[in-house]
């Protein structure tokens, strides 16, 4: 099963819930994809004042489905494919919605997940979520425009510490750090998000959708030149001996053996 995005619109609220039943809420490509789609679905409907994005079975998202990587990661096409078009697509899809975006952060949030959460306007977590990208630990780097998003949500120093050390952060660091709006006892994080949520439905819905055309318009990292110009060669590394051992060590539950 390669997971799916579950769409559940109630009022004037859109639930986007990350669901991959037995890995986290890890993303597919078939999940990335879904992803762009719902956006792009939700986004221009005038009836809806906010979304809000969650996991399920106690985690937001605990990353990619690293099971799939195998097929597509080791060649430099369809590996500049896969961030370009299918990551980057659904995450474009996002930071292009007009409506607000809050996110409930629960468990694990790794990598994708930080990335997902990255988009969102406001981000509520559970004081036992987890922060990384630890995929030092799978011989790759993050994509270009993908490191970009990283660092403005999260901060420099948070995003080099994520990417070179391989740290994961708990909620209350997050917080400090200036990633989360607001940390709650793990049993209360869905009703807090459900609370900031309701808030939406009493505001003026224009004003909240000029202002997100103005928060893009004064941060466009993301069209970066330098950024852009990374991609003709971010993906080289496609076919290496350590891509190919960090995957191979994750699938077969061993320590990486980078050494060699």
């Amino acid at each position: 099963m390669s997971g799916g995005i579950l769409l559940d619109i109630s009022g004037p609220v859109a639930r986007v819930t990350l669901s991959h039943p037995g890995k986290l809420g890890a993303m597919s490509r078939a999940m990335w994809r879904e992803l762009r789609s719902v956006f792009r679905t939700i986004e221009p409907r005038s009836d809806l004042r906010c979304v809000l994005v969650c996991g399920e079975a106690g985690h937001f998202c605990a990353g990619g489905d690293i099971s799939e990587y195998a097929g597509f990661r080791f060649d430099e096409t369809s590996l500049r494919d896969f961030h370009e078009n299918d990551v980057w697509g659904g995450l474009q899809a996002m930071l292009d919605c007009d409506l607000p975006i809050v996110a409930l952060i629960e468990g694990n949030c790794m990598g994708a997940g930080v990335e997902i959460a990255s988009c969102c306007d406001i981000r509520i977590a559970g004081d036992t979520a987890r922060f990384g990208a630890p995929i030092a630990r799978l011989g790759f780097p993050m994509a270009p425009r993908e490191a970009a998003l990283v660092m403005r949500a999260a901060g420099e120093l948070t995003a080099r510490e994520m990417l070179l050390s391989a740290a994961v952060l708990d909620a209350a660091e997050m917080k400090q750090r200036g990633f989360l709006n607001k940390v709650v006892p793990a049993s209360g994080a869905s009703q807090a998000a459900l609370d900031c949520v309701s808030r939406f439905n009493h505001l003026a819905a224009q004003a909240a959708r000029l202002n997100k055309q103005t928060f893009r318009a004064l941060a466009p990292v993301f069209n970066d030149k330098a950024a852009t110009n990374l991609i003709a060669t971010a993906y080289r590394y496609a076919d290496s001996a350590e891509h190919r051992e960090g995957v191979a060590a994750f699938l077969e539950k061993r320590q990486p053996c980078f050494n060699r």
